[in-house]
């Protein structure tokens, strides 16, 4: 009996990641909701700022939040803090057996950086302690601390240097990954560092009959604001490898920056709903947010460098032959010469025009867009040639098939 234990491991770890990434994210958006819906009413008990009605599964619900803290602790108190971390800890023991154990094949890529695999997952781990170093920092800036636009704005930019970063040392796929995992870990850094220690000083100082510090609530508050603006940001960068379109632009910081603008612009949409807002605030959310979405298609889908390869003359469909029999064809062919694939993987088999023809769209996303094909680029295939294999394409593919 063989198991394929990374293939498992993968599921496993998927699988819990994204259970445990639903539990957070649940919790996250609705103690938000719930903060933003809190309404003044009269004849609030002593320290209540505010309340909300929720009804759910038949049953009627009233929610009180207390400026600061109640005068005594109640006997039992509800945490929420475990999903977060176990989100973290599925997800990095996830990126360990895809893009750590599997660095040759999908972290590294030797045309763009020449690392060794520990070089590559040190750098890898560097970038996700460093975002959240750099984001602390940001954060506690005196500037910043008073004016949170201009926090957002810097931290909006930390974002895109850890883009651009990232893609000029990591694999295309394995980069824009990277991002998505540099922005959660600095939300559930923000969970573990700031959150949570700032709620058990609040604990602690009731349990003592001390009135709490508010700026531990505030601070909190902050972080916790932060994290819901950028997680259906990170929610499209964790399953971007699902499609190949998104990471394979050699601006991808540009991406990434529509990406934010998007999510964020939708998020902000349904805070200001939940905090009561109408009329003309909540009418050019979306609007706007469908305007960058297209802004995001066409920046992808426009390839300079196709217009400009040999002045727009297509390539003769031998020079593409060639190409693929140096560069594909020992792995996908009847016969592979590739010692590890006993038959073409998927069953493509790229060894006539009539086979680039059939299978064109696989090679438009695996060897140009994404270029995560040839894997791990072993035969060193070559931008130019890439980029001849995608204007042929393009170009309808022109050629006798007898070739």
């Amino acid at each position: 009996m063989e198991i394929a234990l990374a293939d498992w491991l993968n599921l496993i770890f998927r699988w819990l990641h994204l259970i445990t990434g639903i539990a957070w994210i649940g919790t996250s958006f609705y103690f938000i909701f719930l903060d933003l819906s809190l309404r003044k009413r009269r004849q609030l008990p002593p320290g209540v700022g505010g309340e909300a009605w929720n009804v759910h599964s038949g049953g009627f619900y009233l929610m009180q939040k207390y400026t600061v803290a109640p005068e005594q602790l109640p006997d039992e108190l509800h945490w929420f803090k475990y999903e977060a971390y176990f989100t973290f800890l599925s997800g990095f023991a996830l990126m360990s057996v895809i893009y750590y154990w599997g660095a040759e094949s999908f972290l590294i890529d030797k045309e763009i950086a020449d690392l060794s695999q520990f070089e590559a997952i040190l750098m890898s781990i560097g970038f996700l302690a460093g975002g959240w170093i750099i984001y602390d920092i940001l954060c506690r800036i005196p500037l910043f601390e008073r004016n949170s636009l201009l926090l957002s704005v810097a931290v909006f930019i930390l974002i895109l240097l850890v883009a651009w970063g990232a893609t000029n040392v990591f694999s295309g796929r394995a980069a824009f990954v990277h991002v998505g995992a540099v922005v959660g870990s600095i939300m559930v850094a923000n969970v573990f560092f700031i959150i949570i220690p700032n709620q058990k000083v609040v604990v602690a100082d009731l349990i003592a009959g001390r009135t709490p510090d508010p700026s531990l609530g505030q601070e909190a508050k902050q972080r916790s604001t932060h994290n819901n603006y950028l997680t259906l940001p990170v929610l499209l960068m964790m399953v971007s490898t699902h499609f190949p379109m998104i990471y394979g632009h050699e601006e991808s910081w540009v991406v990434v920056a529509l990406i934010l603008i998007v999510g964020g612009i939708i998020r902000d949409y349904f805070n200001r709903m939940n905090a009561g807002a109408e009329g003309r605030i909540l009418k050019w959310q979306w609007p706007s947010a469908a305007l960058f979405m297209v802004l995001l298609i066409l920046f992808i889908s426009y390839d300079p460098r196709s217009l400009r390869l040999r002045g727009g003359i297509a390539p003769d469909v031998s020079e593409v032959l060639a190409i693929t029999k140096a560069r594909c064809s020992s792995c996908h062919a009847s016969r592979p010469s590739d010692p590890d694939f006993d038959k073409a993987p998927g069953g493509v088999r790229l060894e006539t025009v009539e086979d680039l023809r059939k299978f064109s769209d696989k090679i438009m996303k695996q060897a140009v867009l994404t270029r995560v094909m040839p894997l791990a680029n072993r035969t060193k295939m070559t931008r130019a040639e890439r980029d001849i294999l995608g204007f042929w394409i393009r170009t309808g593919m022109p050629g006798d098939t007898k070739e």
